[in-house]
């Protein structure tokens, strides 16, 4: 029998965690896992940090402080045994804003915002936030044992794709239509979601459900790359069999 698999998990907010609870247990499918959300946290140490992305910015240099300037040397992460992997999230809409929407004065090491490019292919603005969110992690790279996911244009693009998938913004392309989030509002009342952690919840085995769908190669660009990039970080399972 193998150990649970530890997942530390930071995202903009808790809608956020269950979606990405979801295609993680079809992701890791039979495996078990434990996902301990790190922020946003009830504490009042993160809570000064700030919700959205504004928090998910001031983590991730709190955390590279503790590691001497980078994330990876983070002992509380990744040197005492708690977590076997992260997983960072930050959606693709963040590329649009300043620093300044935030009420942040950025430091000298992080990337310049906006970056937001041409869309399609939405790749293109997430390949260059995702150099902005490692900047604030004093990394170049995604170091060993994390994952960045970053839905284009937001979570709620991967909550329509899963839930509405005949809605008329899939036909436009989910990934490049502005605010996905508007959709959910437009569905029927009778299957209507609301972007409250309970409604989410609810509906959280049609997410995991839904996700192969989603993300096939063919499908959500951003969907298809997490899995991937989470598949070739997860670790072995360990047998904890005497």
């Amino acid at each position: 029998m193998s150990n649970p698999l530890r997942i530390a998990l930071v995202a903009e907010g808790p809608t956020d965690g269950v979606v990405i609870e979801a295609a993680l247990r079809s992701i890791l499918n039979e495996r078990s896992f434990v996902l301990t959300q790190l922020f946003p946290e009830a504490s009042a140490a993160f809570v000064a940090f700030g919700a959205g992305w504004v928090g998910v910015y001031r983590w991730c240099h709190f955390a590279a402080g503790r590691g001497g300037g980078r994330l990876s040397g983070d002992q509380l992460l990744f040197g005492t045994g708690n977590y076997d992997m992260l997983v960072l999230h930050l959606d693709g809409d963040v590329a649009a804003f300043r620093y300044a929407d935030g009420s942040l004065t950025p430091l000298p090491t992080d990337g310049a915002l906006p970056c937001e490019q041409d869309c399609p292919p939405p790749s293109r603005t997430t390949n260059e936030l995702r150099q902005v969110l490692l900047s604030w992690c004093g990394e170049t790279a995604t170091p060993p044992r994390t994952v960045v996911c970053m839905p284009s244009k937001s979570t709620e693009a991967w909550v329509v794709a899963a839930l509405f998938p005949s809605d008329q913004a899939m036909v436009q392309g989910i990934e490049c239509f502005a605010s996905p989030e508007l959709r959910l509002a437009q569905q029927p009342a009778a299957v209507r979601i609301r972007k409250k952690k309970k409604e989410y919840q609810s509906r959280a085995k049609e997410l995991e459900q839904a996700w192969p769908r989603i993300s096939a190669p063919e499908a959500l660009v951003e969907a298809f790359r997490f899995q991937a990039e989470f598949l070739a970080a997860v670790p072995p399972a360990a047998d904890s069999t005497p």
